[in-house]
């Protein structure tokens, strides 16, 4: 899972057609307002992406799966080793 800074966002689009699992929505979506909380709060915390690193290899079994948040969440975001 990744966040993005509500308060950092332009608004520009890029970012929704290169999410792989097509879970990036603008802010204007209603419902949406705790997944906005959710990105305000870890944004801050949470490790900038910096490289492009290959997606898991159990990712595809992800993809589609609903209701995954909080089931799968953890504050704690891993990262494999380089």
């Amino acid at each position: 899972m990744l966040v993005i800074h509500p308060d950092e966002c332009i608004d520009c689009g890029v970012c929704e057609p290169e999410c792989p699992a097509e879970a990036i929505f603008p802010d204007t979506v209603p419902g949406l307002q705790d997944w906005l909380v959710l990105n305000a709060e870890y944004a801050p915390v949470w490790p900038n992406i910096t490289i492009r690193r290959e997606p898991p290899a159990d990712a595809k079994a992800f993809d589609g799966e609903t209701d995954k948040f909080p089931q799968y969440f953890s504050p704690n975001p891993g990262q494999r080793d380089l």
